[in-house]
């Protein structure tokens, strides 16, 4: 018997029925496809049953990488690595459709770093299907005026159309979580505001929402010196919270950051 490793955040989907609906929410058959962590290979199996063209998976258990191997020998190619260390641009040269049962410690990390790295003109996938737990999804989905709405929001609805699948009780997974989870569907907008640098999107929503409760004089003059065009221009009221201002109002922020700073 296989054993979760918690230091992995693993926990390995068993559900058939959960298995089955998450190969069939985009067409898979003939595509070309990235799994990152496949535990036990579970939905490994369900995702070949649809026929894709090719198959990667990335897998950082050792162990777990040798049994895929044999379970599956040349169905698939194992990446024996930590997805935080792979450049993804680098796996195929076709565009990809991910699939991911992230690990829960470093979920947000994962997508933050895949959102921030692609290039706003290609990006190397057109979906992805990731689990998270429930109240990080409920963050990333939160639209602004609501209490779940902070960072991830701004970050996650930047370049990408998100979408709600479904719920996933704990009782699907082995070892069960002490929490639901509920599956995302991601895909690349057509049309974003640009952003010259990435991490100028994660500073300002850092110093932002580090002052979530407190109202945005505080944290915008800290990065604008007191600038009152910025605040004119965008239509700004000093008197609200972070969590008032909308996505675009984020974005275009950070445009006038990086006028400031150019």
């Amino acid at each position: 018997m296989i054993r979760a490793k918690k230091s992995l955040g693993q926990n390995f989907l068993i559900d058939r029925n959960v298995l089955e609906k998450i190969t069939n929410i985009v067409e898979i058959q003939n595509k070309t496809i990235l799994e990152v962590g496949p535990g036990t290979g579970n939905l490994t199996s369900y995702i070949l049953n649809k026929k894709p063209k090719t198959m990667y998976v990335v897998e950082k258990d050792t162990n777990l990488a040798s049994i895929l191997n044999n379970d599956f020998k040349n169905q698939i190619t194992i990446i024996n690595d930590d997805i935080l260390n792979i450049n993804e641009n680098l796996i195929s040269k076709e565009k990809l459709i991910v699939f991911g049962n992230l690990p829960y410690n470093i979920s947000t990390e994962i997508l933050c770093k895949w959102i921030l790295n692609s290039n706003d003109d290609n990006f190397w996938f057109d979906h992805l299907i990731l689990m998270f737990q429930k109240e990080v999804a409920d963050r990333i989905i939160a639209k602004f005026n609501t209490s779940a709405y902070g960072r991830l929001s701004v970050i996650s609805n930047w370049k990408l159309e998100v979408k709600k699948i479904f719920d996933v009780r704990p009782e699907s997974f082995s070892p069960k979580p002490k929490i639901d989870s509920t599956l995302l569907l991601f895909s690349p907008k057509k049309k974003f505001i640009k952003i010259k640098n990435p991490q100028s999107l994660e500073k300002i929503t850092r110093v932002f929402f580090n002052h979530r409760r407190k109202m945005l004089k505080k944290p915008y003059n800290q990065l604008f010196n007191g600038n009152l065009d910025i605040l004119d221009r965008l239509k700004i009221n000093l008197n609200l919270r972070p969590q008032n201002l909308d996505f675009d109002t984020y974005y275009l922020l950070t445009n006038e950051y990086e006028k400031l700073i150019s």
